[in-house]
């Protein structure tokens, strides 16, 4: 039930005036369906129309506002010419140019002989001013309703910078005045500022500091989104907390048979993590945990570790992962660790063939299947287990929060264990992940050695080739990972394939390719190949950024390396860390390449710290690039910005562990003013989602 003060800004978008059939459509894409989107779509520019010297005086390509006489009209020879319009301020004349002619609006806009005051962009061109297009036309005595300063807003085809002023004023008159939700000490914080003032001062900022991050009214909302999310997910992880589960407590018979079979030891890290969820495992509540460790910390040997429990007491579970090579190599993997017990693991992708599926579909509903791994085909309505008590997710930000529920619904009480090989920054953790409990890997396997990063030239290609034969002949493997190419997927495609034919002949057969447009069948059978070593080369796209595992492969090379985000070049680079021997990553940069995209490559280059990598990429980039915030279930922040507002998420925890001590039913006057927040930033539909544990 959402507070009635609330439903003047819940009202769909298009009952704000002059939106009609016509602009709703661009509108609701450009910033969403209720007025209250329009209010948090904030400008990211400003235009200072302060600019007002006689014309004789003026400069070359600023914004100019005065009051001119209009002297001539000269309409267009043909339709190819623009229509001009000459006037003067007394001190020089100004032409004003129309590429779209209306003739009678012109005419009426500017009468000879009257007086306008208009603004727009001043180029000095043919030894005179002109103008193209002026922003705005008034008459002398409505100068001052041109704004001094102009927000600047993110546009989309069809809608432009006044219509969204127009609207933006309109949504912010049906702002209501709110009870104030924040506490004294945070409202000093933040300067006294209230929601309402801070709304209004972003969308009317005097200068451009008052549209940065640091800015005092951008930090008071920001820290009301913060404050919304981290109360939502304490209530939910309250309620995860409290929901009845399956304590799974185990004999050891398998457990100890599979530890004692491994072939290395496992490192103190993961002894914790197992601890950890061994803990959560024996209670009687649901579980959901997040483990998190870096590429090749040894997260499945966990995962597999911590299913064994289950099966012991006779339970079924899964296993996810979110492509088929990634599913295959876990099917792999879990085998060969598990040959020496009599568990029954099965593989459900979708190339299998309509009999070997009904045969797993028979086999699981019989309980004959202890582990299923599989891609999104566990997702099917035909996926019936016997009884499902433990699902493992791997890479969980390549799922939707929807798919983890319907996953976990095929069981009853199932605890939930969600991977991810991307490190992630605290802050990021503390909103993307805060409704689970989560255990970090944060160390490697004793024996691994660091991997080699230099940072060249592309025009070094040549080189690379000649160190590359030198390696390949003594029996090294490498991939080529091609440039991502921002225009289209096929660019990316023909920078492969272009790079996939220039070296083959240089190496002859042993070059294999992948890309993402190949069928399943042809990538695994040319993956196949590179494992076996009959291919020792392998050019590709990102397909193999997560997951490929052939430990003799210790060379990576990045074309366009400058082109990659850090956590996707710290992803691939960890495809040369599956064994134990040195690795060596060649990132190739072009011309030109940004400052930024400097800095990116200096960091890959001095560690190989993933964490570490991870915190950079949020300052440099921010989190939705790191979580892949497209996925359904991750928090978007529309005001808050994590690479500059993590102090405010540390003081907004703080301050919802006092909520919960004091007035977890949000009983008081205060707790009433929250609920009006949570529904405001509609967390009331995140505390739904969150739920899918």
């Amino acid at each position: 039930m959402r507070p009635n003060i609330l439903y003047p800004l819940f009202a769909p978008i298009d009952t704000l005036k002059g939106i009609g059939l016509k602009y709703g459509k661009l509108i609701k894409n450009l910033c969403g369906d209720k007025v209250v989107d329009m209010l948090f779509h904030l400008p990211v520019n400003l235009i200072d129309r302060t600019y007002t010297p006689p014309l004789k005086n003026a400069v070359d390509g600023r914004i100019w506002t005065g009051i001119v006489t209009i002297t001539e009209h000269q309409k267009p020879a043909t339709r190819k010419h623009p229509y001009r319009i000459y006037c003067t301020d007394g001190t020089a004349e100004l032409v004003l140019v129309f590429f779209k002619v209306y003739e009678d609006s012109l005419a009426k806009n500017y009468p000879i002989g009257e007086k306008r005051a208009i603004s727009g962009k001043l180029e000095y061109f043919n030894g005179m001013w002109q103008m193209s297009h002026p922003d705005y036309v008034v008459l002398p005595e409505n100068l001052k309703t041109i704004a001094c300063q102009e927000p600047v807003y993110p546009l989309t085809a069809g809608i432009t910078n006044k219509m969204v002023l127009k609207l933006r004023e309109e949504a912010l008159s049906r702002l209501p005045d709110f009870p104030e939700w924040l506490a004294p000490n945070s409202l000093q914080t933040l300067e006294y500022i209230s929601f309402k003032q801070a709304l209004e001062k972003i969308h009317h900022p005097n200068n451009l500091a008052d549209l940065l991050p640091s800015s005092t009214a951008r930090r008071r909302l920001a820290y009301d989104e913060i404050l919304s999310n981290q109360l939502a997910l304490a209530f939910i992880r309250q309620k995860v907390k409290q929901q009845k589960g399956r304590a799974f407590k185990g004999n050891n018979s398998l457990y100890q048979k599979v530890l004692d079979s491994l072939p290395f030891s496992l490192t103190k890290a993961q002894e914790n993590a197992l601890a950890e969820i061994s803990a959560d495992q024996n209670e009687p509540y649901k579980m959901l945990r997040l483990l998190q460790g870096d590429v090749g910390s040894g997260k499945t040997v966990v995962a597999l570790l911590s299913m064994l429990k289950v099966i012991e007491e006779g339970v079924q579970t899964a296993l996810m992962a979110p492509t088929e090579i990634l599913a295959k190599q876990h099917y792999e993997s879990i085998t060969e660790l598990c040959k020496n017990t009599d568990i029954k693991i099965g593989l459900l992708t979708g190339k299998l063939r309509p009999k070997e599926k009904r045969e797993i579909y028979a086999k699981l509903a019989a309980g004959e299947i202890n582990i299923l791994i599989g891609t999104h085909a566990l997702f099917t309505d035909s996926v019936k287990f016997k009884d499902l008590g433990y699902v493992v997710i791997d890479e969980q930000h390549r799922f939707g929060v929807n798919q983890r529920l319907s996953l976990s619904a095929k069981g009853e009480m199932c605890d939930v264990l969600v991977m991810t090989a991307t490190p992630i920054p605290r802050s990021l953790l503390l909103t993307a992940y805060g409704d689970m409990d989560y255990s970090k890997i944060g160390e490697l396997p004793a024996g691994r050695k660091p991997t080699q990063t230099v940072v060249m030239n592309v025009n070094k290609i040549p080189d690379v080739i000649s160190g590359l034969k030198r390696k390949l002949e003594q029996g090294t493997r490498a991939y080529w990972v091609c440039p991502l190419v921002e225009e289209s997927e096929k660019s990316d495609l023909a920078a492969a394939t272009e790079r996939y034919e220039m070296l083959k002949k240089e190496f002859g057969d042993v070059v294999g390719l992948v890309h993402g447009k190949m069928k399943e069948a042809e990538k695994d059978a040319v993956m196949e190949e590179f494992k076996l070593g009959k291919k020792t080369l392998l050019v590709a796209t990102t397909v193999i950024e997560v997951g490929v595992n052939v430990p003799e492969a210790t060379i990576m090379v990045i074309e366009h390396a400058e082109r990659f985000g850090l956590a996707q070049l710290h992803q691939l680079r960890g495809r040369i860390k599956r064994g134990y021997d040195a690795g060596s990553c060649v990132l190739l940069y072009g011309y030109p390449i940004s400052a930024e995209g400097r800095e990116r490559l200096e960091i890959m280059k001095r560690t190989e710290d993933g964490f570490y990598i991870a915190e950079k990429d949020l300052e440099l980039r921010g989190g939705g690039e790191i979580l892949g915030t497209r996925q359904s279930g991750f928090t978007q922040f529309k005001l808050a910005d994590m690479s500059c507002h993590t102090d405010l998420l540390i003081k907004a925890r703080d301050d919802v562990q006092e909520i919960l001590k004091t007035d977890s039913k949000l009983e008081t006057e205060r707790g009433k003013a929250l609920k009006i927040l949570l529904y405001l930033f509609e967390q009331n539909e995140a505390v739904k989602t969150y739920l899918a544990g």
